[in-house]
């Protein structure tokens, strides 16, 4: 694959759509070589972002995903990029929880991003043209 290639999936924001979506993610890592560790990190991101737009962003009604993943210009990078027409939420702007309490002391959510930024190397959110946009980037 050359650096100006991306690659790009779109599904109903359904969490029985989480397979499609893991294929598709497999699938573009193995096309690029990613190392074992990379890709199993990429893999728990891209499964708590995903589960977490199906879960919440659209409510009670339909709507759709894209995940587009694309190749870095230096080619060391990754991007992953999240759109999605749903509520428009920030993940970024959630409190970082406090992993030295007990989880019975912690209120509910806010691991999941925890995870996500831990695992990734820089990670934005925009919302624009109506649309929630969270990028990832990840140094192969």
């Amino acid at each position: 694959m050359n650096n100006q290639d991306s690659k790009r999936i779109t599904v109903e924001a359904k969490l029985n759509n989480l397979s499609k979506v893991n294929d598709f993610v497999e699938t573009f890592l193995q096309e690029l070589e990613c190392s074992p560790k990379v890709q199993m990190q990429l893999e728990l991101v891209v499964e708590e972002i995903f589960s977490n737009i199906a879960n919440y962003a659209y409510g009670d009604e339909a709507g759709n995903v894209i995940i587009e993943g694309k190749l870095e210009d230096d080619a060391a990078k990754i991007r992953l990029r999240f759109m999605d027409k749903g509520t428009p939420y920030n993940p970024l702007e959630q409190p970082e929880p406090d992993v030295n309490k007990g989880i019975d002391e912690r209120p509910i959510g806010g691991l999941g991003i925890f995870l996500v930024k831990k695992n990734v190397d820089d990670i934005t959110y925009q919302h624009e043209d109506g649309q929630n946009i969270l990028t990832i980037v990840k140094t192969l």
